[in-house]
């Protein structure tokens, strides 16, 4: 109760903290110009530059601003909403382990695109599904991820043991797998070709008006992040001294349950299921400013998930070769050795928090 008490009364603002900030706002910013300069098309730094300020050949002005650019702007706001998802959730769930990923939040989401670009394959083409909206894609999302969450939340309330939650998280992921590949069989052929294609992760196939959705519904969630921060810090020792310190727990449920739904499900329907991020991120921002406050932890989060996203995107494009990585294996393989560092560091995870 004393250390509650004390995180809520420190100030974030401090000199060794705004140090910090500003390293890791200046890493970004050069992490988002490398993404933009590097990529499978070998084009020299003066032909980009004289892109960005001037006119250009036709070619290369469609790769910059057409592709380049909002790839990149696309891996911030997926890092960005993934890293928020995965604090919050290991913050409610008291679980160093929790991630949209490992608790089956983003399978849920997968679960609602599926319906949608698989669902109907039978009925209609591609075009025509398009033709329902983005909002149609990412509102199913958004469904699947909040069904998931709130089965999660019912599941810890009744198992104490965090491996347990973890291994009925796993079941779940499996179940939801059944469930899709059962709606693959059923498809059209042109339709399965496009939700496999989907379900490797990209951030490069965006259209204008997807990006436009998906940075609208990342903003609401990270807004619906910011007003949580004294619920969050009040659930860090638990649900029962949350109350006795006068917070509804309940309202607290919807409305951080609401912002993580609206993250990683975003993230999911336009960009398919990207690992990872979201569980290691949040024990990197811990990491490196030594707190457990969300003040600090949820700037410190953006800032790592957004650096850290544009490093796996960098590297899916192989900078200088005509082949492209998926992203999710890229950020697999970031993040697993995270969690494996996790694990052999805190062995006895379920006393982490």
């Amino acid at each position: 109760m004393k250390e509650e008490v004390k995180i809520n009364s420190l100030n974030p603002a401090t000199p060794s903290n705004l140090v910090k900030f500003t390293g890791l706002f200046g890493l970004v910013a050069i992490l988002f110009i490398l993404d933009i300069f590097l990529g499978s098309v070998n084009i020299s730094p003066a032909d980009v530059i004289h892109a960005l300020f001037n006119s250009a050949d036709r070619g290369l002005e469609l790769i910059i601003y057409k592709f380049r650019i909002p790839k990149a702007i696309t891996a911030l706001v997926v890092g960005i909403a993934l890293s928020l998802s995965g604090l919050q959730m290991q913050t409610v769930f008291r679980n160093p382990m929790a991630g949209p990923d490992v608790l089956g939040i983003s399978s849920g989401a997968s679960l609602g695109v599926a319906f949608v670009i698989l669902g109907f394959s039978s009925h209609m083409s591609l075009s025509g599904i398009q033709g329902f909206g983005n909002w149609a894609l990412v509102a199913a999302s958004w469904a699947g991820a909040g069904i998931i969450m709130v089965l999660i939340m019912i599941i810890s309330m009744r198992v104490n043991h965090i491996m347990t939650v973890l291994i009925l998280g796993i079941m779940l992921s499996s179940g939801i797998s059944a469930i899709v590949s059962i709606l693959q069989y059923f498809s059209n052929e042109t339709m399965l070709k496009a939700y496999v294609i989907w379900t490797m992760g990209s951030l490069g196939n965006l259209t204008s008006q997807q990006l436009e959705v998906l940075m609208i519904s990342v903003s609401a969630g990270v807004c619906l992040t910011i007003i949580s921060v004294k619920m969050l810090n009040a659930l860090l020792l638990g649900e029962s001294y949350a109350e006795s310190i006068g917070l509804n727990v309940k309202f607290a449920r919807i409305v951080i349950f609401s912002g993580t739904s609206i993250l990683a499900g975003s993230v999911t329907a336009f960009c398919g299921p990207i690992g990872f991020i979201g569980i290691a991120v949040p024990h990197l921002a811990r990491i490196y400013f030594r707190s457990s406050d969300h003040r600090i932890l949820i700037p410190a989060t953006i800032f790592i998930g957004g650096g850290l996203m544009l490093v796996s995107d960098i590297i899916s494009q192989l900078p200088g070769s005509d082949n492209v990585l998926p992203v999710n294996s890229v950020t697999s393989l970031v993040g697993i050795p995270v969690v494996i560092w996790i694990i052999l560091r805190n062995r006895n995870i379920s006393g982490y928090f």
